[in-house]
């Protein structure tokens, strides 16, 4: 039986949503990367771990914040394969910091470099090892032409691939599958009457997605994974509500 050209069209789709990552697998741990309020932005509810994320920030608040919940994400992804390669013209991020995230340092191979065009040549071949969970590069500028080489890359490798632009000049057009915006919270997640440092808290702006619906979360990392923040109400709110 001949396909029509919209069946063509669907299928042509499919075949390039499976080949970016956004195909339901049996055993994929992509599925619990992050909470699952958030997967309605994706393609078939599936987190594109076969792909390139990028990260914009403008302020030096927000470029921790990215780093906080780039570093949630990484603690998923390095459950089955526990290696990345983070890649920084200055080693800003504490390493030893990432163990609150469940990461073991040792497990994230660090290289600085101080040219844009070596980071991206660097990112480029790192993504081509299929035995790495992830490669991280900060960044400023990103052109569509280097983004699109990184995507390929990946399609082939199955890598996941996070770019940090800090105090980009313009955002531009790449080849991405995604862009987010992270910004900071309040921390929270201890009760009120008691002292200490609660879970880091960030906003979540999914700013672009390929043939998804982009969306905003207020998502927080604790027990070990990421989760999306509640508003608590105390017992004696509840009882005011009810006599109310």
């Amino acid at each position: 039986m001949l396909q029509t050209k919209p069946d063509i069209i669907s299928q042509l789709r499919r075949d390039i949503l499976s080949l970016q990552g956004f195909k339901k697998t049996l055993h994929s741990d992509a599925l619990n990367i992050l909470p699952g309020i958030m997967m309605d932005a994706f393609p078939n509810g599936v987190f594109p771990a076969r792909a390139v994320h990028e990260f914009v920030s403008t302020a030096t608040e927000d470029i921790v914040a990215t780093y906080g919940f780039v570093s949630g994400i990484l603690s998923s992804l390095m459950l089955k394969k526990g290696i990345c390669i983070w890649i920084t013209s200055s080693l800003t991020i504490f390493p030893n910091a990432l163990a609150s995230f469940g990461i073991t340092p040792d497990k994230v191979v660090f290289i600085n470099l101080q040219k844009e065009k070596d980071i991206m040549w660097v990112m480029e071949e790192a993504l081509k090892l299929d035995g790495l969970a992830a490669v991280v590069a900060e960044t400023r500028e990103l052109s569509f032409t280097v983004s699109r080489r990184l995507q390929l890359a990946v399609e082939q490798s199955k890598v996941t691939g996070f770019i940090l632009r800090h105090n980009p000049r313009n955002i531009n057009t790449t080849a991405c599958v995604t862009r987010w915006k992270i910004t900071s919270l309040a921390a929270g997640g201890l009760a009120d009457d008691m002292p200490g440092v609660g879970f880091p808290r960030w906003n979540i702006e999914l700013l672009k997605v390929r043939n998804g619906k982009p969306g905003a979360w207020h998502i927080e990392f604790a027990e070990g994974k990421l989760r999306p923040v509640y508003k608590t109400v105390s017992i004696d709110q509840l009882q005011i509500k009810k006599t109310g």
